[in-house]
């Protein structure tokens, strides 16, 4: 399993941003082995951050090669004051069960 986080500050976000990160989430979203997304934001610093997951390698690369991020990725200065963009390799995820989130291993078939 493999996960982005992209991780910005804020400068000004105008119609265009707002069109090309709602037409990027739903990129991600219909690419290979989607397994789901988040976002946070810091109250007290207004950092957004947005973390992607996926299955393998595959979609992450079928993201990355989309237009529309593409676009919102050479016009980032506009927008962001700063970002961070983090690759990871998922080793293992665990919990109580109670939350229902993208890196929680599947049921097992009945």
């Amino acid at each position: 399993m493999y996960s982005a986080t992209f991780i910005f500050d804020k400068k000004q976000f105008d119609d265009e941003f707002h069109a090309l990160d709602a037409q990027i989430a739903a990129a991600a979203r219909e690419t290979l082995g989607f397994l789901g997304d988040e976002s946070w934001e810091d109250p007290n610093t207004g950092r957004l951050c947005n973390v992607y997951y996926w299955a393998d390698e595959m979609g992450l690369r079928q993201l990355m090669e989309h237009p529309s991020h593409r676009q919102a990725k050479a016009g980032q200065a506009k927008w962001l004051d700063g970002y961070q963009v983090i690759v990871s390799k998922v080793l293992r995820s665990y919990g109580d069960e109670r939350i229902n989130h993208p890196t929680r291993p599947a049921e097992p078939a009945a």
